[in-house]
């Protein structure tokens, strides 16, 4: 059972007859949806409702934050990514998301549909009709509309009770604890005024930080008493806060428009500035990307880590226990309209695009390097940037857009963003048609998305087009690349001595043999598994066993990874089972650093026929069981160069029968249901013990 939902970083307060009503809905209903204004506290009562629910409730819990996203064309993959899917089909993310679940009992959170409304409820109507046992929370400032629907409005805290339990205890936490009767009757004062919305009270509780409660309470009146200023680059004038929704989506109570208007009037002028260039994240962002974006003018280095620490300070910035900080959405809401009211929109929406292609290109330069693993895991973290500048690019630069998605494909397309990686290269290369290192690459990575979804014949045509364009631009790499890509089509439609052919023809005249370039490599790596594939296992050890060398010398893990494989594959066709389960054990290691579910299919199988034929049937079946559970999330049954189909039927044969089709069935089937990530880091446990 998997619970991917994000923690909770306060305490959670009240609210426990709407909690027995959530609970009592999702008992007999399967799509509940949370509606309430700006700062109520929809996502808290959705977040502390899915986290309550057991093991035993369930088949999985699965959060899916829609905020990030501008419109609905990516939805379902940001779906299909929430529930953990690493799809390697050529089907649409929907299609992908309702043949995996199935008859799972999943529950699903969706957080923030209010703007995405009719696309949520299309993509909603279509999960609950094709998975009859899956169940949907959702949260918005508006009703879906959705067959079956029941809506629970979240109201406001009590004010005479939870309200100030709530600020009382944000208050304790900023050091002015509410201590006497005098005190706590202002704190009910303040709490009634600011209408018991829980986001108001966090920003006016985050305030007595510098200011007293006697004060904080005599300024939060009407909302409309908030002093103005002079507009100036760095300190916009803050129109009054009844005056000044979301533009397109009012705000629903008062107190939050106060709450929010008053911590931007009490922000120093470089916070102000900072929160509005912020508000151009779509997602979450560390303090060095922060840095790379905002800088500049009266936000020096040092200026603006001060200020994003008194953002954290006034709660205008959250900050989670990794080091990550956001913006909540009517926060991000009202920066981005000060930015607006700035003129920097434009400016720092593109600055936000330059970063994240310059990020992508010492991704791209330092792949073969000892910070490989970091940027697969930078890159994943950088998802909803690396979209958002995507999406700019396309229009303000296609060339420059083309450069970022061919730079993050074959980060992507490792951890399952093969639908994205689709997306965005084919708007790339229809936007421009410029010849180059640029076109040949994003030509090069269209192919491979479309060779790992299986389409083969698509990817040899990109392969052919990526070569004629690194042909013309006298690129030996490009070439390279695309033998490469030809020759993974031939591993896999079972012709390994094509793929030798093609591969030795690419690397004549390819530096000597401890040299590596992008494409060289993967010609290398070619050629092992070409020549295992051929038989010639004594070649393909040697050739494996050297390029595994240079891959350790340089700390790179994706490549040395396959040669990790390859080596156990030789070992198991030779009968040396003990050195076969050190190199699947290898290679399991290199792909869960990766994040490559594929990978680590791959691995537990052949994890999985090793253990069999040294004996131990317990962890065969187990590790087929779980190698079964990866096949379903990168959406095929099983895949691979077609010699190694051979060693599964035989390695699931010989356990069967060591164990009886019984004890086998249920071990296997334990694996399968069990959390996906903890079998793996029990396959890849030196002498792990012969169970879950």
């Amino acid at each position: 059972m998997r619970k991917n939902i994000p923690e909770e970083t306060t305490s959670f307060v009240g609210r426990v007859d709407e909690l027995a009503r959530v609970r009592d809905a999702l008992g007999r209903r399967r799509l509940v949806t949370l509606v309430g204004g700006a700062g109520v506290g929809k996502s808290r009562l959705a977040l502390r409702a899915a986290s309550a629910r057991t093991p035993e409730a369930d088949g999985g819990t699965y959060w899916a934050d829609l905020w990030p996203l501008p419109g609905d064309e990516l939805l379902a993959a940001t779906v299909a990514d929430a529930l953990g899917l690493s799809d390697h089909t050529s089907r649409m993310p929907l299609d992908a998301l309702c043949a995996w679940v199935a008859e799972r009992p999943v529950l699903l959170v969706l957080d923030s549909c209010e703007h995405l409304v009719p696309q949520c409820r299309h993509l909603i109507e279509r999960l609950l009709a094709d998975c009859p046992r899956m169940r949907v929370l959702a949260t918005s400032r508006e009703t879906l509309g959705a067959a079956g629907e029941t809506v629970l409005t979240v109201p406001p805290l009590e004010t005479a009770t939870d309200a100030v339990t709530l600020f009382a205890q944000r208050a304790e936490a900023v050091g002015a604890p509410v201590r006497d009767g005098a005190q706590q009757r202002l704190a009910a004062r303040l709490c009634a005024r600011l209408e018991g919305v829980p986001l108001a009270l966090e920003l006016a509780a985050a305030q007595l930080r510098h200011h007293g409660l006697a004060e904080t309470t005599a300024r939060v009146r009407s909302g409309l008493d908030l002093p103005h200023t002079p507009h100036t680059a760095a300190e916009p004038r803050t129109p009054p806060p009844g005056d000044v929704p979301a533009p397109g989506r009012p705000a629903r109570h008062g107190a939050v428009r106060t709450a929010v208007g008053w911590s931007h009037e009490l922000c120093r002028p470089t916070e102000r500035l900072l929160w509005a260039r912020l508000a151009a994240f779509p997602g979450g962002f560390d303090a060095a990307f922060a840095e790379q974006v905002c800088a500049g003018g009266p936000l020096h280095p040092g200026e603006l880590r001060s200020c994003l620490a008194g953002l954290v300070n006034k709660s205008v910035v959250t900050r989670s226990s990794d080091g990550r900080y956001r913006l909540l959405d009517t926060i991000r809401e009202y920066g981005r309209m000060w930015l607006r009211e700035l003129g920097e929109e434009e400016h720092v929406t593109a600055r936000h695009a330059r970063v994240v292609l310059e990020l992508s290109r010492l991704a791209r330069d330092e792949w073969l390097g000892p910070r490989q693993q970091s940027w697969y895991a930078r890159l994943e973290s950088l998802y909803h940037d690396v979209r958002e500048a995507l999406r700019y690019l396309l229009g303000a630069d296609p060339d420059a857009a083309l450069e970022l998605a061919g730079n993050v494909a074959f980060f992507w397309v490792c951890c399952g963003h093969l639908y994205e990686t689709d997306h965005f290269l084919q708007l790339a290369l229809a936007a421009t048609g410029r010849p180059g290192h640029r076109r040949t690459r994003g030509l090069w990575s269209l192919g491979l998305a479309h060779v790992l979804q299986g389409d083969h014949a698509t990817g040899r045509k990109y392969a052919a087009l990526s070569r004629e364009s690194a042909r013309a631009g006298d690129d030996a790499e490009g070439v390279r690349q695309a033998a490469y890509l030809n020759g993974l089509a031939a591993l896999l439609t079972g012709h390994p001595l094509a793929a030798l052919a093609g591969a030795d023809e690419a690397l004549r005249g390819a530096p000597g043999r401890e040299a590596s370039g992008f494409g060289t490599t993967l010609c290398r790596l070619v050629r092992v598994f070409a020549l295992t594939g051929a038989g010639q296992l004594k070649e393909a050890r040697e050739t494996a066993e050297t390029l595994r060398r240079a891959c350790v010398r340089t700390g790179e893990y994706w490549t040395r990874s396959y040669t990790d494989y390859q080596l156990a594959l030789v070992a198991l066709f030779e009968g040396r089972a003990d050195e076969a389960t050190t190199h699947a054990r290898d290679m399991l290691d290199s792909k869960r650093r990766l994040g490559d579910r594929f990978g680590i299919a791959l691995g537990l199988e052949l994890l999985a026929a090793s253990w069999a034929q040294r004996g131990a049937p317990r962890h065969a079946a187990l590790a087929y069981g779980a190698s079964a559970q990866h096949w379903e999330i990168v959406g095929h049954h099983q895949r691979g160069t077609p010699e190694v189909a051979p060693l599964r039927e035989r390695g699931q044969e010989a356990a069967r029968t060591r164990l009886g089709p019984t004890e086998y069935a249920a071990l296997f089937e334990h694996a399968l249901r069990a959390d996906r990530d903890h079998v793996v880091t029990w396959a890849t446990t030196p002498d792990p013990a012969p169970h879950l």
